[in-house]
């Protein structure tokens, strides 16, 4: 990839933490990058300041230190409005439209903006379709990042609200226009971008030209921050970390305990309430829900963790399951998300909507209590895969792909 080539990467909070625009800094490849917020305190104040107003200690963490300023362009009255009106809007029952409403407008805005020089564009997916027609205008190369399966994902989630209506209420429609917009922009972009080949064959499923369609999987910085001191003596320690939700499985986890009421095992589950309280009702002792947890916590129980937990109906990626294997912990979790897990190897891979299989999956560390130690290294060097600077180069590579079509008049 030429040194030459400037990339304007455009997207709503700080997805990722940033992760596409550190990529192209440190390459030398960033433009600029466009937010709808970006803390305004410097990073020596923040931490003073979050511990001052917890409340607001994630907005104030919405800042990378690696992103010299020069490079932002922060968007932050439009994006402090959007978060009153989203409130606003959740308060009402129109929480889903106002967030379409808001997505357009954020594209509107970047299309609109005065850019440094640059000749590609990065936007993410139903934030980006604006923006995307004014850059083709202007003869940039346009790339899509599509966050998640799309329309297929929503078909999911809502055949598990009506199999499980204890957890939640039955889900509706998805707004009118949110999916098709989805798909105008994969018609617009030059290339579309998915972290995982579950979301690459879930758009083209749904209309995505498969010669457009590149995989691309998210990154996680491995942090040194302590060794786990194995337990074998105690029970089997099975850690859920992330939103407690029916999209990641977690009716499936709780049937699962149910069946191994009787086992040395112990679930811990750690992540916002996203289903019915009502839903912990009448599970063994074994289960344990700590509620939210900040990340220094998070990383806390990755380390006394024996095994993590992910059966996910649908992820794009879920970058959990890397963060679990940079502690050493081997992940359970299923086909439809990002191709992370060596199935025998780093931990195992069940089918979907299978409690019985997840269940079988655990009592084999339950059995054999000498297995997930066996596979902890095996673990760590997976996580190091998923590195900032792997994901830098398979972006060099799809962006050197799209000049080259172009080039070539495959695309125009």
């Amino acid at each position: 990839m030429k040194r030459g080539i400037q990339v304007v990467v455009a997207h709503k909070g700080a997805r990722e933490h940033f992760l596409a625009a550190r990529a192209l800094h440190r390459s030398g490849q960033l433009a600029a990058l466009v937010t709808d917020w970006y803390s305004p305190l410097p990073s020596g104040v923040k931490s003073v300041a979050a511990r001052a107003l917890p409340s607001v200690a994630r907005a104030l963490g919405a800042v990378s230190d690696e992103l010299p300023r020069s490079k932002i362009i922060a968007l932050n009255g439009f994006g402090l409005a959007s978060r009153i009106k989203l409130r606003r809007a959740d308060k009402t029952g129109r929480l889903l439209e106002a967030m379409a409403e808001d997505d357009a407008a954020f594209a509107r805005r970047v299309g609109g903006l005065r850019l440094p020089a640059h000749d590609t564009f990065l936007g993410f997916s139903y934030a980006a379709l604006e923006a995307l027609r004014v850059e083709k205008q202007r003869g940039a190369l346009t790339l899509v990042d599509q966050i998640d399966p799309g329309r297929m994902e929503w078909d999911l989630i809502r055949e598990e609200s009506e199999r499980w209506p204890v957890f939640v209420e039955p889900m509706g429609d998805p707004p009118a226009g949110y999916y098709e917009r989805a798909e105008e922009e994969w018609k617009t972009a030059d290339l579309v971008l998915v972290n995982s080949q579950w979301s690459r064959d879930a758009i083209v499923k749904q209309g995505a030209d498969p010669t457009r369609v590149e995989v691309i999987p998210l990154a996680y910085e491995v942090s040194s921050d302590g060794e786990r001191v194995s337990r074998n003596d105690a029970p089997l320690t099975v850690l859920w970390v992330g939103s407690v939700i029916l999209r990641k499985g977690i009716q499936y986890l709780l049937e699962a305990a149910k069946l191994l009421a009787n086992e040395p095992v112990e679930f811990v589950i750690a992540g916002p309430l996203g289903i019915r309280a009502e839903a912990f009702d009448g599970l063994p002792s074994s289960v344990r829900y700590m509620g939210p947890v900040p990340r220094s916590e998070a990383s806390r129980l990755y380390r006394s963790a024996d095994v993590f937990v992910l059966p996910t109906i649908s992820d794009g990626f879920a970058i959990t399951q890397v963060e679990a294997l940079a502690h050493g912990a081997p992940v359970i979790t299923t086909p439809n998300c990002g191709e992370v897990v060596e199935d025998g190897r780093t931990g195992f891979i069940v089918p979907p909507r299978d409690a019985h299989a997840l269940a079988a999956a655990i009592r084999r560390f339950i059995s054999d209590r000498n297995l997930a130690d066996s596979m902890r290294d095996a673990c760590r060097a997976a996580a190091g895969r998923f590195s900032i600077e792997a994901y830098g180069q398979r972006l060099n590579e799809i962006i050197q792909k799209g000049f080259d079509l172009r080039a070539s008049g495959a695309i125009r």
